[in-house]
């Protein structure tokens, strides 16, 4: 059974993908295909535009599998439908028994970043005072967390994007690092053509991507370094900038710390050590320095291609020093800003759902948090647990002794999208009960012992908030199929079965309303936001403090730190895990068509029919050295996995080099090659740097 087109004849709302939230209206279409009809909305992130994934999300409203019966898995591994208070009776009783036996952190919650903030935030209350369990955390652990880190120890808070996307504009000089936006977010493209027109785009990637492509013909410059050395490249534009005279030192010693100690630290970056590890020429190193220091306007934008590492704190704080040092923070028409890549990255990491955080960006150990959220909460601050397990020790230790025995999974797909899949799907294997909740039977669903069907974005209520920390809100558009269930029904039934204490509302501008409240006072501040008021239009730029009109430009007077002062943290780059012989590095990444682990997108046939197999880029003199052919199959392998992909030759990509996508399930999940190594502070999984051999396969 598909949705059916509400009597409303139209509904503005926002794209179900990334995080630059595209405005659009969905118009009802009776009797036709599909029960909607898609149109680009104006908007300043998308100024009316969308990509081939926001064109063709009303495919996904049709689909003949979607779920809508709870699932239950037989003894032969087929599923059986079931009605919804057998399965929700199964699950509360399981979970008591287990936490009899085994404590409160024996049950654990894994959500997602593509949740609405009402559903983030009542799974983090659901997990803390319903299960009290400390296990709770998200995929965006794999998304932003080492720029979250970096920013909070560098500016004491964390926003994406501290400016509005439009202030690109006006740029004279941008420095792009490990984003490839022309495919991830292509309506974003259009703010980079100020900086483009002027000659100043500048991307780092090992690729000639359709980012870095826009550099051609005079729009700017393509930096291809080593693959892992974006640390030492970003430490060798601060060596050039302190020590050619290029550093806004008024800037320096009135709004920064540290400088005394970071200058040492970059001291060993010379620029011909810089070229030597990155292999960048000096010239060239030289010139991007200059030109961001000699631009009026200028930003530069980090995205996971740098921060997917286990140095990725320090790799997004050596670009945020570099920011710092030429005096872009806080600048008008000049900034720092980091990508935030799913739908609700942003506002999925503010509320809850992170396993050290509860709502408000408030730190769990933080007494006077713990109690300001108890009181909302109606509960005392003793029951709260403390910080939990972030989210690739979160999956290690599922059915582990003394671990996870119980997992509940939301709006993730973490068999295609965990680092070391394998071993995620060895883990989930173990568990004494899997619960899935999806609209489809993706991947992590096919292991789950019970699948509860729940909403789609064009069916629900509620906010989400986007990459500039911009809170919008996404509205019904068509009534959902019989059978299927807001994760906000799901959670009151089950903390009523869990004798909970606390009020479950179903109405998502009332759980909106308790969040606002819960957020009060800490450094994402909603509490002067309400669905109403977001219904009339308003830029909502948090924080937006009662009282107050938002903050939709930070750090302009003073940064989040009690001195009111940004921090220059020194740091050093270490030599990442590299090729010998006839090893290649491997780094994964998105293609325009598909999207995270493409459970959605692999079910458009638009899309699919555009990509629909894994397919690995190599440079030809590798391709050559193998005896590979353009259009063959090879064998990319290492010791925790092996993937069969077929091959595309192109001079896009260095001589050292590998891609794969890693939208792909089953064999073909490029995170079989992937390390589960984290990052000491940000706990970012390894996903950008593995050493793999590639041969080729006998026709």
């Amino acid at each position: 059974m598909t949705s059916q087109p509400l009597t409303a004849p139209t509904a503005d709302t926002h794209c179900p993908y990334c995080a630059l939230q595209c405005a659009m209206t969905l118009t009802a279409t009776p009797g036709e295909r599909l029960p909607v009809e898609v149109s680009g909305r104006e908007f300043p992130t998308n100024r009316g535009g969308l990509c081939k994934k926001g064109w063709t999300s009303a495919e996904l409203l049709s689909r003949g599998d979607r779920l809508t019966s709870p699932l239950v898995k037989q003894p032969d591994g087929s599923f059986a439908e079931a009605s919804w208070d057998e399965v929700l009776d199964r699950i509360a009783t399981t979970a008591t028994r287990i936490q009899a036996d085994s404590g409160r952190d024996a049950v654990g919650i894994f959500g997602g970043g593509g949740l609405t903030n009402e559903k983030s935030y009542q799974l983090g209350k659901f997990a803390r005072i319903a299960l009290r369990t400390s296990r709770i955390d998200y995929n965006g652990r794999f998304c932003m967390s080492s720029a979250a880190a970096a920013a909070n120890r560098s500016f004491g808070l964390d926003r994406g994007l501290p400016f509005p996307l439009a202030d690109l504009g006006t740029a004279e000089a941008i420095l792009v690092l490990g984003s490839n936006m022309g495919d991830t977010m292509p309506p974003f493209v259009q703010h980079l053509q100020g900086a483009r027109a002027r000659g100043g785009l500048i991307v780092v990637d090992p690729r000639m991507s359709t980012t870095a492509r826009l550099t051609n013909d005079g729009a700017g410059t393509h930096i291809a370094p080593v693959a892992g050395t974006d640390l030492a490249l970003l430490l060798g534009l601060s060596h050039i900038v302190l020590n050619e005279g290029l550093a806004d030192e008024r800037y320096l010693e009135e709004r920064t710390t540290g400088l005394a100690g970071f200058k040492r630290s970059v001291a060993q970056w010379w620029p011909a050590r810089t070229e030597s590890v990155t292999g960048v020429p000096s010239q060239t190193l030289r010139d991007v320095a200059h030109r961001l220091a000699a631009a009026k306007n200028a930003y530069i934008l980090t995205g996971r291609g740098v921060e997917q590492h286990s140095d990725g704190t320090d790799t997004a704080t050596a670009a945020i020093n570099l920011a710092l040092l030429l005096g872009l923070v806080g600048r008008e028409g000049s900034g720092y800003g980091t990508l935030t890549g799913q739908g609700n990255g942003q506002g999925g990491r503010e509320h809850g759902q992170k396993s050290d955080q509860l709502p408000g960006y408030r730190k769990i150990t933080d007494p006077a948090a713990r109690a300001h959220v108890a009181r909302v909460w109606g509960v005392v601050p003793e029951i709260i647990p403390g910080p939990g397990l972030p989210a690739v020790q979160l999956l290690q230790s599922c059915g582990e002794v003394g671990g996870v025995r119980m997992l509940l999974v939301h709006g993730s797909n973490v068999v295609v999208s965990a680092p070391d899949v394998s071993q995620v799907r060895e883990s989930l294997s173990k568990l004494d009960l899997l619960v899935v909740s999806d609209f489809f039977l993706s991947e992590t669903a096919q292991m789950a012992d019970i699948v509860l069907p729940v909403l789609q974005w064009a069916e629900e209520e509620g906010t989400m908030t986007n990459l500039e920390g911009r809170v919008i809100r996404r509205r019904k558009a068509v009534t959902p199929p019989d059978g299927a269930r807001s994760e906000l029904w799901i959670l009151r039934e089950l903390a009523q079965r869990l004798e909970a204490p606390g009020t479950w509302s179903l109405d998502p501008s009332e759980v909106f309303d308790e969040l606002a409240r819960a957020s009060a006072g800490g450094l994402s501040d909603y509490s002067g936001l309400s669905h109403a008021l977001l219904d009339t239009g308003i830029a909502a730029h948090w924080p937006y403090a009662a009282g107050s009109d938002g903050t939709p430009r930070l750090f302009q007077e003073r940064f989040a730190h009690a001195d009111g002062r940004a921090r220059l943290v020194a740091v050093r780059a270490h030599p990442p895990e590299a090729p010998r012989g006839a090893d290649l590095n491997l780094i994964t990444g998105r293609l325009l068509e598909h999207y995270q682990s493409g459970a959605q997108t692999r079910r458009v046939a638009e899309l699919n029919d555009a990509n629909s197999e894994i397919v690995a880029q190599i440079h030809p003199v590798t391709a050559q050295d193998r005896g590979i052919a353009d259009g063959g199959r090879v064998r990319v392998a290492n010791a925790r996995g092996v993937v069969e992909a077929r091959v595309k030759v192109t001079r896009d990509i260095r001589p050292d080099t590998v891609f794969l996508p890693f939208h792909f399930a089953g064999d073909e999940s490029a995170n079989l090659l992937t390390s589960a190594k984290t990052d000491p502070i940000s706990s970012m999984p390894e996903f950008k740097n593995a050493v793999v051999t590639v041969e080729a396969l006998t026709p």
